[in-house]
């Protein structure tokens, strides 16, 4: 009876994403369906911070979740799946592990943690094990926001245009530059590490595809997706649809926690 009540809940969360004008894949197969979920860890990508998260943090808590949001410190693949390992012993009882970008690389390091009960990717790497990610990518095509990367003593960032143009495309102006001047340098070695785990193997899963992305593919995002079997939506958005779609980047949050807004 319980395992029937969390299916609906879940479906009915999920059936209000697609009312919003989102497509999405059929919900996944009965074992990788949402369990009921205290808390909500998120993890954000490069060029960002914690703060990206604010308007979805505020959707989630108004629902009654416990939320917390790991600053990166985006020098290295270990020191960030330590800072989101961190973030998960605070928790107490079950909890979703969400990823922007290449947060989705350490929620795939850091999802096989024994709190975590659901994984949800936005707009997100999702790499095997051991995986050559750059190398899968060059097999898409070259998104824009790559043209605007500088450089300089092993760090690199976005120039500020690239950034307003096409990382923070459909952002309104005056957030667009606020997130731009919070925005972190990234070690320039960050990309080139390779996960020794794929927590999506064995946690159910979903993803958030930005169809107007213009930093990561929508190709490689659809295909990571199915890779994953996750249970997937499509949303007009830009890379930041955590800024620009925040409800329903909740939404699909919810759904993956196993309840209803």
């Amino acid at each position: 009876m319980r395992s029937h009540i969390v299916a609906a809940i879940a479906l009915c969360t999920f059936t209000g994403l697609v009312a919003r004008g989102a497509t999405a894949q059929p919900p996944a197969p009965a074992d990788r369906r949402a369990r009921i979920a205290e808390n909500v860890v998120l993890v954000h990508g490069a060029w960002a911070d914690g703060s990206s998260w604010a308007d979805v943090i505020v959707r989630l808590q108004a629902a009654g979740l416990h939320v917390t949001a790991v600053q990166n410190p985006l020098t290295s693949l270990a020191d960030d799946v330590a800072a989101t390992r961190r973030a998960l012993a605070q928790q107490t009882g079950p909890t979703v592990l969400v990823g922007h970008s290449w947060g989705g690389t350490v929620i795939s390091e850091a999802g096989d943690d024994p709190k975590v009960t659901a994984l949800v990717y936005v707009a997100a790497r999702a790499p095997e094990v051991g995986e050559d990610f750059a190398a899968l990518s060059a097999t898409f095509p070259t998104m824009p926001a790559r043209a605007g990367i500088a450089k300089r003593d092993g760090f690199a960032q976005l120039s500020e245009d690239a950034f307003l143009r096409f990382f923070a495309d459909g952002i309104p102006p005056a957030r667009a530059r606020a997130l731009y001047a919070a925005q972190q340098s990234i070690a320039t070695s960050l990309f080139d590490a390779r996960t020794t785990a794929a927590a999506w193997h064995t946690r159910p899963t979903w993803y958030a595809v930005s169809r107007l992305d213009h930093t990561t593919s929508p190709d490689l995002e659809r295909f990571l997706a199915a890779r994953m079997k996750a249970t997937t939506i499509e949303l007009p958005a830009g890379h930041l649809s955590l800024v620009s779609h925040a409800q329903e980047i909740a939404d699909l949050v919810l759904a993956a926690a196993g309840r209803a807004r």
